[in-house]
């Protein structure tokens, strides 16, 4: 199987279970991975063959505007959810990295959703 990613491209989101925390946009890194059978997009060089990782990078940048979650669980399935419906991946794998104890370089989730 064929995949395409995108390594740790920076949104600012909303993000935080006190409201201080969701009050204004914080840096978060997100990877996603698609798997995506894109042979036919290889043979014909058509970006309609195959998934437009620029499209999926400038939704991911507008995906938080005017949004707001607690948990980053909650926003990595959404994203997850929203990449499934409208790019048709086999399958989705996305991490979200949030930098929210000094101690630590990051913390993150990953989640993994496949199309019926």
């Amino acid at each position: 199987m064929s995949k395409i990613t995108i390594v740790n491209l920076e949104v600012s989101y909303c993000v935080g279970v006190t409201d201080d925390e969701r009050a204004r946009p914080q840096r978060l890194l997100l990877t996603v991975d698609m798997n995506y059978d894109f042979s036919s997009a290889a043979v014909s060089d058509r970006i309609e063959k195959t998934i437009n990782y620029f499209e999926v990078a400038q939704g991911l940048l507008k995906f938080g505007h005017e949004r707001s979650w607690k948990l980053i669980e909650k926003l990595a399935s959404n994203i997850a959810d929203m990449i499934l419906a409208q790019y048709k991946p086999q399958a989705v794998l996305v991490e979200v990295k949030k930098f929210a104890i000094p101690q630590a370089r990051y913390v993150s989730v990953t989640l993994t959703r496949s199309r019926p």
